[in-house]
């Protein structure tokens, strides 16, 4: 294969501050040679190459030798970034100051998490009334480097004991340890994997859990992951007896949870083959030896347990309300037929949660919160005044308190954690972060616009106050436009970066998502992805249009979904954009559904396998068959070696092609965090990292300074 090259423009530094960076241009690197192979497959007559597919085998050794490879000619060039370390800098001070987690209680103790600042993980704190807190659990202890983080902590009903899931790298797969809460003595042994799963416990004999059998040829990362199974635990009985449950050979399914009702009454368990629609099911734990009874047996809608009153249950669906509602049914004549509305549909998106003996209906307008707080009877009592325009999280919690907490943020609103009056409707400020932000020199504000079908989208853009709209503002656009995910207002500490330096952040609510119900997700799946690209395409031309920015000032950004968005795009448009940030990205569209849980994803994107005419769309916008000869943007591909969601292979054989086919000057780089994976659990020390290569690589290629900032 003929050698491809880097050749990079030198850097116009206009500011005196910069003036000791008089240096010419990064030194040109050659991208590491990449082998190809043979591999043709056929999808009804049409034959498709697939040259990198070695790179799907992460264990072998050239596949090493080529991540080894890839890292050296990214590093060396981000090295040579004369305002890397400003950065790294600037981002470590943003980051220094203290983090908490919303409180919640469990027996006598009240718990939360907390980061002193620069930490690689949160620990765990509790404390007796208003007493010193003591430091329960840290994982700060489980790994040298901060890479195995806690993933998930569940109590009995009483606060005793203690099972906790641990995170290794970052993978899905899990080890759940148990602790006497009184004294922190583990009981029993470590499970060792579980993926995918909550912890149950009925009463303190055991817990249920779900998992499924570990990959046992090639890859454990890779290998496919295909039916989940229910099992119960018996502490102090080995993990090869734990009792299966639910699924298996009998009722295979690809995604099982498991929850109790805080009586501990009623077994609750979800069953869904895909990530959209589930069946549902509920067992009476009072009648020793109740059968499962099934309350849903489709999968064509959403349907949860949200709590019970004796035998009647309080259901939370979307079955004939696609903007979701709340019902109720008796337990003994569970089916839809009997279902009475509680907290009918509305025009907004509902979501809900409990505590104290009320149902907080927490609804979505545009994108941002609106929160009502109702009784058991489905009477509203009254609308919960939020600070501003932003999201809203939590107001959960157990039926016998009192106050509840829950969690403000907006993208100049740094998370504010509020503590709630139920009787009174009162909200105090419980813990407000220090981070070196002043809310009242930024904006942020909703626009819509119109897509290529003319369908109306919202879009938030933040920036400086004062900031003038001339075209050559850095810009970075974000989105994500999938599986129902709806992407509301948060704040990142990161993001001050670009702000402060004269940079705007921009996210619409792409269809896909599920920011106005089922109905605006299902408008960008299967054979009408491309709205989601088309929707993501004129959110860039608005922000050129109206003079935000240009094509040479603006990136694209997106991880997961949102990197096959990014993928997507840049290979439909390479003209539009100055920077892309494809992120742990799904860039095959013909094997997705071969790795892991992938085949979960077919609700919203089809097989190759399911018909010529869903084969040729997905051919057609798959990222990585998508590439051509072009001039495309200088693009920073990330990706992580124990990502055992979407896998590696799938940034490698896009990254490694878009090399191969760049005809312009713009860089391509391959990014590959080691000990990391999907993003969940990743140390401080990784993201930092991360955030610093990805805002020098995009202001060195749009030809800005960076400001190094002292406060």
């Amino acid at each position: 294969m003929k050698r491809r090259f880097i050749a990079l423009a030198a850097l116009a530094l206009s500011s005196q501050a910069y003036a000791q960076y008089t240096q010419t241009a990064i030194k040109t690197l050659p991208y590491p040679q990449a082998k190809k192979v043979d591999t043709v497959n056929t999808y009804f007559g049409t034959k498709v190459p697939d040259p990198y597919r070695w790179l799907e085998n992460d264990q072998s050794a050239d596949t090493k030798a080529w991540v080894q490879a890839e890292n050296k000619v990214t590093q060396s060039y981000l090295g040579q970034i004369p305002y890397r370390e400003n950065i790294r800098k600037r981002l470590e001070t943003l980051w220094n100051y203290e983090k908490y987690g919303a409180p919640f209680k469990e027996g006598k103790y009240t718990y939360f998490t907390k980061n002193t600042g620069l930490q690689s993980q949160s620990a765990v704190y509790r404390q007796v009334g208003n007493g010193a807190p003591e430091l329960f659990l840290d994982p700060n202890t489980f790994s040298k480097d901060g890479t195995t983080s806690l993933a998930g902590m569940d109590f009995t009903k009483d606060g005793s004991l203690a099972a906790y899931l641990i995170s290794e790298g970052g993978s899905d797969w899990r080890k759940v340890i148990v602790l006497k809460a009184a004294d922190k003595a583990m009981v029993g042994d470590t499970l060792k994997d579980v993926k995918f799963s909550g912890i149950a416990w009925k009463g303190n004999d055991g817990f249920y859990y779900s998992s499924y059998d570990k990959p046992k040829v090639g890859s454990q990362l890779a290998g496919m992951t295909q039916h989940h199974k229910l099992y119960y635990h018996k502490l102090g009985t080995p993990q090869s007896t734990d009792q299966l449950v639910f699924g298996g050979e009998k009722t295979p399914r690809r995604y099982v949870r498991a929850y109790l009702t805080e009586d501990q009454r009623f077994l609750v368990i979800t069953a869904a083959n895909t990530t959209t629609g589930n069946e549902l099911y509920v067992q009476d734990l009072s009648k020793p030896g109740s059968a499962i009874t099934q309350v849903v047996d489709n999968f064509d809608s959403e349907a949860s347990v949200i709590d019970n009153v004796g035998s009647k249950l309080y259901l939370f669906t979307n079955l004939n309300a696609p903007n979701f509602r709340v019902v109720t049914v008796d337990a003994a004549n569970p089916k839809a037929a009997n279902w009475k509305d509680l907290i009918p549909e509305t025009k907004n998106v509902l979501d809900v949660s409990t505590v104290g003996g009320k149902i907080f209906a927490k609804y979505l307008k545009d994108a941002t919160s609106m929160v009502e707080q109702y009784d058991m009877t489905g009477k509203k009592e009254r609308t919960i005044e939020l600070p501003s325009v932003g999201s809203a999280s939590g107001f959960g919690g157990k039926k016998d308190e009192k106050e509840t907490y829950y969690t403000f943020t907006s993208y100049i609103y740094p998370p504010t954690i509020f503590k709630y009056d139920l009787a009174t409707g009162k909200s105090t400020v419980f813990k407000k972060p220090n981070v070196q932000f002043d809310p009242t020199k930024f904006e942020s504000k909703q626009v819509f616009y119109n897509s290529k079908d003319g369908t109306k989208i919202p879009m938030i853009i933040t920036y400086k106050k004062g900031l003038v709209m001339n075209g050559k503002n850095p810009t970075l656009l974000y989105a994500y436009g999938g599986f129902g995910v709806s992407v509301t207002p948060s704040f990142s500490t990161s993001n001050i970066v670009l702000l402060e330096n004269g940079g705007i952040y921009a996210v619409p609510n792409l269809r896909g998502g599920g920011e106005y119900g089922e109905t605006w997700h299902l408008a960008g799946t299967k054979l009408k992805k491309q709205n989601v690209f088309d929707d993501y395409i004129a959110a860039a031309e608005y922000l050129v249009k109206n003079n935000y920015t240009s094509k040479d000032y603006l990136a694209i950004s997106g991880g997961s979904n949102g990197g096959l968005l990014v993928g997507a795009t840049m290979t439909q448009h390479p003209e539009m954009f100055k920077v892309a940030f494809p992120a742990v990205g799904v860039m095959d569209m013909l094997r997705y559904n071969k790795f892991t849980a992938g085949a979960g994803w077919a609700y919203d994107y089809g097989t190759a396998e399911d018909s010529k005419e869903m084969f040729e769309y997905l051919y057609k916008y798959s990222p990585y068959h998508a590439i051509k000869p072009a001039s495309y943007p200088a693009t920073l591909v990330t990706t992580a070696d124990h990502d055992d969601r979407v896998v590696p292979a799938h940034s490698f054989k896009f990254g490694t092609r878009l090399q191969e086919s760049q005809k312009g000057t713009a860089p391509v780089l391959i990014r590959i965090e080691t000990k990391a994976g999907h993003g969940a659990g990743r140390s401080t020390a990784q993201v930092i990292g991360e955030q610093t290569d990805k805002w020098a690589f995009m202001f060195y290629n749009m030809g800005v300074p960076y400001q190094a900032k002292t406060n």
